[in-house]
């Protein structure tokens, strides 16, 4: 996450994970604190350059900070595409991966394909896909109003549970409480 980062974006994620006995969220930026867009304040985990190569999965939150210009994590992620590791981004994530030439060899989304037209280093438009999440083998990529898609695109690519429960569990933040238990049962027994 960086300053001035979506918390929006990735909080569904976040919260499905982190109650997860195998899972743990930790979270990453430039800075030792940052500040959402919503005003929260995030004392970070790690510094970038601390992330540890092997974590099950790299997820990159939304923002205005996007410009950053740091090696190191764009070595990560490259390292972490090559190697077939999960990388997910979001919003003004999917921004840098297209201008560092991160998207050439995947299909993808993000928030609008003409931003990336000036960037030299985005060399696939025919990659592109007008959808909310679009995930390409250990790829998620999503626009900033599709918080529930990435989070169920992210749990699939992961296998954190069998593809119809994560889609069920989703569900109930997408369709509501009274739908959902219309649609499936009560979640809370």
């Amino acid at each position: 996450m960086m300053d001035d980062y979506a918390d929006w974006e990735g909080a569904y994620l976040s919260r499905m994970l982190n109650t997860a006995p195998d899972w743990t969220v930790k979270t990453a930026s430039t800075q030792k604190e940052i500040k959402s867009i919503g005003g929260l304040t995030t004392k970070v985990d790690y510094q970038i350059n601390q992330i540890p190569r092997d974590c099950a999965l790299l997820v990159l939150i939304g923002g205005n900070s996007w410009t950053i210009d740091n090696e190191w994590l764009k070595q990560l992620i490259i390292s972490r595409l090559h190697n077939g590791q999960p990388v997910a981004a979001i919003c003004g994530a999917v921004d840098y991966l297209a201008r560092n030439g991160l998207l050439n060899d995947y299909q993808h989304t993000g928030n609008a394909q003409y931003l990336w037209q000036d960037d030299n280093q985005y060399q696939n438009p025919t990659g592109f896909i007008a959808q909310q999440a679009v995930q390409d083998r250990n790829l998620v990529t999503a626009n900033g109003t599709a918080a529930l898609d990435f989070t169920e695109a992210v749990l699939k690519m992961v296998a954190f549970k069998p593809d119809d429960q994560v889609h069920q569990d989703v569900d109930l933040y997408r369709i509501g409480y009274y739908q959902y238990c219309q649609k499936y049962g009560n979640p809370f027994p």
